[in-house]
C-alpha cells in the first residue's frame, strides 16, 4: 500500500537534513584569527629584492615558515623598533615553533638604509630576520602591489627627514600563501596566536 503523500515529503526532508549535517560535518572548520583574515588576496603577492646581505631573495625563498612582512625605516622613532620588538617576543612566544617565524623588514628609505645598516639594525632584533633594500623605483612598484602607503617629510636638514608609512605585517603561511594582515598594535600574544594556527594547519 502507497504511503500518504505527507508521510513520503516528510521521509524526503528528514533525509535532507541528515544529507546537510553530514556534509556540514565533514567540512573543516574555518579557523577564527585575531588579525584580519585576507586569505585569498590578490594583492602582495610576492617580491625579488636584495636582501641585506647583497643576495636576490623572493618570499618563496621562506617556504615552509611563516613570514610576517613589515615595512619601516632605520631611523624611525617608534612603530619600527615596537614592531619588530613585539616580533622577537612573537618568536619566544612560539617556543619550539619559533624558528617555523621569519621576520622580514622591507626599507621605505633607500637612500639612508644601506644594506650595512640594516644587517646591525637587524641583529638589534633578531640576527635571523632578513632585512630588503628596494631600489627607488622598486619601492614605488611594492607600494602598489602591496597597498601600502609611504612619504617622505621633509625636516630641517636635507638628511633629518622622517618617513610616513604604513604600519601594518602582512602574513604568510608555510606554502607561501598570503593570509592575514595585523595591524599595528595587535600585540605579540594575539600574533602568536595566529602563527600557531597556521603552523598547524600547515603540519
Amino acid at each position: 500500500m502507497d504511503k500518504p503523500k505527507h508521510l513520503f515529503w516528510s521521509s524526503m526532508f528528514r533525509g535532507w537534513i541528515l544529507v546537510v549535517f553530514l556534509i556540514a560535518g565533514c567540512a573543516p572548520e574555518k579557523p577564527i584569527f585575531n588579525a584580519v583574515d585576507i586569505t585569498g588576496a590578490n594583492y602582495a603577492q610576492s617580491f625579488t629584492l636584495k636582501d641585506h646581505n647583497g643576495s636576490q631573495r623572493s618570499l618563496s625563498d621562506f617556504k615552509g615558515k611563516v613570514v610576517v612582512v613589515f615595512f619601516g625605516y632605520t631611523q624611525c622613532p617608534d612603530v619600527c623598533p615596537t614592531s619588530l620588538s613585539e616580533l622577537v617576543r612573537v618568536k619566544q612566544l612560539l617556543g619550539t615553533n619559533g624558528s617555523l617565524m621569519q621576520g622580514v623588514f622591507v626599507t621605505v628609505d633607500p637612500e639612508r638604509d644601506k644594506p650595512e645598516m640594516l644587517k646591525a639594525y637587524m641583529a638589534n632584533f633578531d640576527d635571523s630576520f632578513v632585512a630588503f633594500v628596494p631600489t627607488p623605483a622598486e619601492l614605488g612598484d611594492l607600494a602598489k602591489k602591496f597597498k601600502i602607503y609611504y612619504k617622505r617629510v621633509e625636516g630641517q636638514t636635507p638628511t633629518s627627514y622622517t618617513m610616513d608609512h604604513s604600519a601594518g605585517s602582512y602574513v604568510y603561511d608555510q606554502q607561501g600563501r598570503l593570509r592575514l594582515f595585523g595591524r599595528y598594535g595587535l600585540g605579540a600574544e594575539k600574533l602568536a596566536q595566529d602563527i600557531q594556527v597556521l603552523i598547524k594547519q600547515g603540519q
